[in-house]
């Protein structure tokens, strides 16, 4: 069953969606950017309404300041106070909880990455972190980079360039961003002492072809986050669609989320 719940947070009532459900796992879905908690495309409720069929109960709700919830739009650095609300709430509500992962995508992923451990939440799934620095209106570096080796590869860019429509300004600014010696970012390096902190589990999707989860992977080679690739599993699903709209997309995302779950505990029972 889904009903609306509402949420005590540092004087203001945050609103919530709780798709009820007998598993003693539940998914408490962070919502990214200034998105409300039904996500893009109605991504975050069907991705709810899916999971708690299969047994396990899902929390979404609306941060201060957007949707629903009263207070002030602090944006996700301001976020753990909601998270650590919205994870107490989840427990009230749902009491047989034994274990409540959080999932959340771009700032939202960070944001949990970051709250998660003093919010109460046990286990994170994040997909396509948010770990860029503000660089203009250009795109991150290495989503750069993936498109012109595209671009390059294919007869059509080729054409393109020969017959002069190119944005060649366009061309020489995206060059120079790519040739520019990389630093890492302060975000970049707080996600990365965050996740060696935590002591749950934790898993990581990526969209291999959004420009998020390339600077992600970009930041992932580096030296700061070696020590956590043989303890955090990374699933890739094949689209360019940061919210995994495209096609079947929320089927593996669904499917992704599931693996997860399942590996935490029961979904469907109690036994």
């Amino acid at each position: 069953m889904r009903r609306l719940i509402t949420i005590a947070c540092k004087g203001s009532t945050l609103a919530g969606t709780l798709d009820e459900a007998p598993g003693t796992t539940g998914l408490l879905i962070v919502s990214g950017g200034n998105e409300i908690r039904t996500g893009a495309h109605r991504g975050m409720a069907m991705l709810a309404q899916r999971l708690a069929a299969d047994g396990w109960p899902v929390l979404r709700f609306d941060r201060r300041g957007i949707g629903d919830s009263e207070g002030d739009n602090a944006g996700f650095e301001a976020s753990g106070p909601d998270i650590a609300a919205a994870a107490a709430a989840f427990r009230i509500q749902c009491p047989q909880l034994r274990i409540v992962a959080g999932f959340g995508n771009c700032d939202a992923a960070t944001a949990l990455a970051l709250f998660g451990a003093d919010a109460g939440v046990d286990a994170l799934i994040l997909a396509n972190p948010w770990v860029i620095e503000p660089n203009g209106d250009l795109p991150p570096p290495a989503a750069i980079r993936a498109r012109y080796a595209e671009r390059l590869l294919s007869l059509d860019g080729w054409k393109r360039l020969l017959t002069g429509s190119v944005n060649l300004r366009a061309l020489l600014r995206g060059i120079g961003a790519v040739a520019r010696p990389a630093t890492p970012s302060v975000l970049a390096a707080r996600l990365a002492d965050a996740l060696s902190a935590y002591r749950g589990s934790i898993r990581i999707i990526l969209a291999e072809r959004d420009g998020t989860a390339l600077a992600f992977a970009d930041t992932w080679r580096r030296p700061a986050f070696a020590a956590l690739a043989a303890r955090i599993t990374i699933d890739r699903i094949q689209t360019g669609s940061h919210s995994f709209a495209r096609g079947d997309d929320p089927d593996r995302l669904a499917m992704a989320v599931m693996t997860a779950l399942r590996s935490y505990g029961q979904g469907r029972t109690n036994d």
